[in-house]
């Protein structure tokens, strides 16, 4: 509508101008309007009426563990309810590492989507990262390139997420709020452009089970989670079951998540745990895993080393103690026969400059991207050996 405005107003004076016989005011103002076309797009703020609106559950969402015993965007079967605890319940209703793979020729890509919490970010979270939608293209090189970002400004939102570009089928990726639930998702495209359901990514998915950290906090955008790293990096499906404050091993969790069938399983849990629950947990949590699939890899993680543990002590002894448990834990289960584990250390993983956490705790995405390069190293090795 101010587009529409400022054009009409900017066509009259060209007339008066016409009239007044000035070339020097005609070439003005004609300069003027096209510097307004390039910065309001014509399609880009079109009418809804120029636009057609795929819902996201027609192209499907990656990411997702139980495919057909789940409501549409939570991330644990129906079945979960009453027999995990409660805190991991709710958390389930988010949608971290979840994704639509997508194909279309648009010039521009916008979204509506609804969100299930009015609460849209935290002090140390930023609302693109708890909240927004994260878009992703292959490009030319076959790399995975950031494209768009859309940014929430209440439950209910409509954005532009890229415009301008050029002729073209491409490949996409939008991945889904880390720490907010979706009551629904539509892409929008011109009319007379096409968009496709991208076919599944080939092999069995890699399992994180972890806590706020597996989660996604506190990366600023969804797509800079460790799993959404290397899911474009591994290019696989990566399901992620992180659960703030909740990773805490129960056996309940256990029998759960062993119903899926992955090609690895990567357990991050120890910051949710004192050294006495890792002395307790672990080996029962393995050993049902185990009953369930005798030969997957699992891969037991130390989690991170807390940024402010170099000067504060108890920081420092709070991951040592519980390190030394998981270490403990993790031969007692080589010893006892279990075979196609591994054991990830966490010194170093953030890097050693304190640049790589918010708060000493959640990685910046500067963090994620270092975790990602550790991890990465590990995955790879497992799934060389696989072949």
């Amino acid at each position: 509508m101010m587009f529409r405005t400022i054009l009409s107003k900017l066509l009259i004076m060209t007339e008066t101008a016409q009239f007044l016989k000035s070339n020097q005011i005609r070439v003005l103002v004609i300069a003027l309007i096209l510097n307004l076309l390039k910065v309001y797009p014509v399609l880009s703020n079109s009418p809804d009426s120029l636009f057609k609106w795929t819902d996201a559950k027609e192209l499907g969402v990656g990411g997702k563990g139980w495919k057909n015993d789940s409501s549409f965007y939570y991330r644990l079967p129906a079945s979960a309810e009453g027999h995990v605890p409660s805190a991991v319940w709710d958390l389930g209703k988010q949608t971290a590492g979840m994704y639509v793979h997508f194909f279309t020729d648009a010039p521009v890509i916008k979204a509506k989507w609804g969100l299930s919490s009015e609460s849209l970010g935290m002090p140390h979270f930023a609302p693109t990262g708890v909240s927004g939608l994260d878009l992703y293209v292959r490009a030319d090189d076959n790399s995975w390139r950031w494209l768009g970002v859309g940014k929430p400004r209440k439950t209910e939102n409509e954005e532009s997420l890229v415009e301008g570009i050029p002729s073209g089928k491409r490949e996409y990726l939008l991945y889904l709020p880390l720490y907010n639930g979706i009551n629904y998702l539509e892409i929008g495209i011109p009319k007379g452009n096409k968009i496709e359901k991208a076919p599944r990514i080939n092999g069995k998915p890699i399992v994180f089970y972890g806590t706020s950290i597996t989660q996604g906090g506190c990366a600023s955008r969804p797509g800079m989670c460790t799993t959404a790293i290397l899911g474009r990096r591994l290019n696989r499906d990566i399901i992620n079951l992180g659960f703030s404050g909740s990773g805490k091993m129960e056996p309940e969790v256990a029998s759960l998540i062993s119903e899926l069938d992955p090609e690895i399983y990567f357990i991050d849990c120890l910051p949710n745990l004192e050294a006495g629950e890792v002395a307790l947990r672990v080996e029962p949590f393995i050993r049902i895993l185990r009953e369930a699939h005798p030969k997957t890899p699992i891969v037991l993680a130390e989690g991170i080393t807390y940024d402010d543990g170099f000067l504060v002590k108890t920081r420092s002894l709070r991951g040592t103690d519980s390190r030394k448990a998981l270490r403990i834990a993790y031969e007692n289960l080589l010893n006892n026969g279990f075979r196609n584990l591994y054991y990830q250390i966490a010194e170093g993983e953030l890097g050693s400059d304190g640049e790589g956490t918010v708060d000493g705790t959640h990685p910046t995405d500067l963090g994620f991207m270092r975790q990602s390069d550790a991890y990465e190293l590990i995955l790879r090795s497992i799934l060389q050996k696989l072949q």
